[in-house]
């Protein structure tokens, strides 16, 4: 689901509490709240809490639950699907792409519902392994095809812009299931086709 047709609806209904604890923290940083820049910062930052965390609405049936009976049992790729998430360990933003392939065994989904399964995975305090590992599992479980195969790319801004402080660096992970794990062609194949 694009973050825009839903919100997490427990940072709206504390909305009072989400700014009074942002404008507590503004001035434990050492900032002036009352400074006009920063006066509309808390109702901002709980509105954007809103739609980045809305993952935590999401119902991963509902959203694969729709599929159609297709005798297509070949390798279906949906490639580069951009998106943003919040690393759990420092509340830092990390964003990427995510690749999926399948073959299905009878029963296909729409293309759009892997971008929306892509958004209500990662639209949660996350890390990357766990999304790569989540997404594999939710297609394996919902649309049973003869295997699946997700890679992540990532760039984690708590690595690139404090610690280490190394901008440009990446992070794949991917996950195998069924024939991907089985066959190493089927693997190749998908990886290839990955490049072009």
């Amino acid at each position: 689901m694009p973050a825009k047709e839903y919100k997490n609806t427990r940072v709206s209904e504390n909305r009072a509490l989400v700014e009074g604890h942002i404008r507590e923290i503004l001035r434990l940083i050492g900032e002036d709240v009352d400074r006009e820049g920063l006066l509309d910062t808390p109702a901002r930052v709980t509105r954007m809490y809103e739609e980045i965390f809305a993952g935590y609405e999401a119902d991963y049936k509902d959203i694969l639950g729709v599929a159609f009976d297709e005798k297509h049992e070949e390798l279906v790729i949906v490639k580069d699907i951009v998106y943003y998430s919040q690393c759990e360990h420092h509340m830092a933003p990390f964003f990427g792409k995510i690749h999926i392939g399948y073959v299905p065994s009878g029963r296909i989904a729409g293309l759009s519902k892997f971008a929306r399964l892509v958004e209500a995975i990662t639209r949660r305090l996350q890390v990357q392994e766990r999304i790569t590992s989540e997404i594999a599992d939710i297609i394996d479980e919902e649309l049973a095809p003869h295997g699946c195969m997700v890679v992540v790319e990532g760039e984690h801004l708590c690595m690139c812009a404090r610690g280490v402080k190394k901008p440009g660096s990446k992070t794949v992970t991917s996950a195998v299931r069924g024939l991907f794990r089985k066959d190493p062609a089927a693997r190749a194949e998908f990886l290839s086709l990955l490049k072009q």
